[in-house]
């Protein structure tokens, strides 16, 4: 037998990507399938962007350009955040990396180490858990509740701090929830992390696609003490469509970037140069695209929505951003049980929330058209009758 490293070997497959490979392998066969499982827009990446990408490769823009990102993108991401989300970092204070997901592994690789304690509220994105298992540390999950929309409370968060917290990640827009943190609530929980200097990992992957919310606030905005213990982590994945274009980027203190690079000098070194060009034309220009793209999700998620309102047995809370529905399904069975009857016998796709640390929960995906949204939800509501006619 192989001798594996045990850090590997202690984690777990994502549910994610498994359910969505098998709905690719059934497509295959030929079967009809509808894809509510993918995390990732429809839409094509705007022609702008691709324009930007194509003069850079004429321009001969191939070679490596510095590990974490040339300084021009860098440059625009840090201008972005002061623009936008009143944070002002200094372009020595970004990285870029091959994704947000890249960007978050740096970050608690980076801080987290053996001993240490890094707080993460349920539900929770898929890999938090896992990237925390790689740097040695132990994952402490707070449970949350449908009655506080998902979000970690300040009494819950601060009955979870222990002398060897060190980190929170927060992720605002959720994936998989869709919910938002208000300012009022993120005031309260930057309180307690500077109370008892806890870094907070700040993911906003989504924070372009928010529906019904006057606006967005960052945590690092809310003043010096708890913008110097945050790392904020984005990208243009999900806002621009540019998911397959894997750029993401952190903004932090000097040092904490300082480490972010050294480690990206000797594991991936740069993102791809021709994807640089294509993010720093996305975010220069203007949003108006995706403004198209959010004013559609809105659209499609009240399709979803609507949907599955003749279904008494699935529960959801409206999304306040990103495009997903998370739904209570535990009156039908597990949710393991569940999405896999459904994928099977009506081919619909969908995430179990046994990996966002939610079991008895579905993750609904409406980033797909609203003809396919129909289809789909129609398939869920015939086949849920079917299965409580048995019961």
């Amino acid at each position: 037998m192989i001798k594996i490293n045990q850090r590997i070997k202690q984690l777990v497959g994502s549910s994610t990507l498994a359910i969505t490979a098998r709905a690719k392998e059934l497509k295959a066969q030929g079967k009809d399938v509808v894809n509510f499982a993918g995390g990732e827009p429809d839409f094509d990446t705007p022609e702008y962007i691709k324009e930007g990408a194509i003069q850079a490769l004429k321009d001969g823009f191939t070679k490596y350009t510095p590990s974490t990102g040339m300084p021009q993108l860098k440059e625009a991401i840090a201008a972005k955040l002061k623009r936008e989300n009143n944070l002002n970092y200094q372009p020595s204070q970004v990285a870029v990396s091959c994704g947000a997901k890249h960007a978050l592994y740096n970050v608690v690789q980076v801080l987290a180490d053996e001993g240490d304690e890094v707080l993460i509220p349920a539900p929770y994105w898929v890999s938090y858990p896992e990237m925390v298992k790689l740097s040695g540390a132990r994952s402490k999950i707070i449970q949350t509740s449908a009655a506080n929309q998902f979000k970690v409370t300040p009494e819950e968060l601060t009955k979870s701090i222990s002398k060897n917290t060190r980190i929170l990640i927060l992720n605002s827009p959720s994936n998989p929830t869709g919910m938002v943190y208000s300012k009022k609530e993120l005031e309260a929980i930057a309180e307690i992390c500077v109370k008892h200097k806890i870094f907070v990992i700040s993911d906003e992957i989504y924070e372009k696609l928010i529906y019904d919310i006057p606006e967005y606030v960052s945590i690092g905005s809310l003043g010096k003490d708890i913008f110097d213990l945050t790392v904020t982590v984005n990208g243009v994945s999900k806002a621009y469509s540019m998911t397959g274009w894997r750029i993401g980027y952190c903004a932090a203190a000097q040092e904490i970037i300082g480490y972010v690079q050294k480690f990206q000098d000797h594991s991936t070194s740069n993102p791809t140069s021709i994807s640089q060009a294509a993010a720093l034309k996305a975010i220069q220009s203007s949003d108006e695209s995706v403004r198209m793209m959010c004013s559609e999700f809105k659209k499609r998620r009240t399709l979803m929505i609507n949907g599955l309102k003749g279904v008494p047995e699935i529960k959801s809370m409206t999304p306040q951003g990103a495009f997903y529905l998370f739904c209570d399904v535990a009156e039908l069975g597990s949710s393991e049980d569940v999405a896999k009857r459904i994928l099977d016998d009506v081919n619909v796709a969908i995430i179990p929330g046994e990996g966002f640390g939610a079991p008895g929960f579905v993750r609904l995906s409406f980033s797909t058209s609203g003809e396919r949204i129909q289809e789909g939800t129609k398939r869920i509501s015939q086949w849920a009758q079917k299965a409580l006619s048995k019961v």
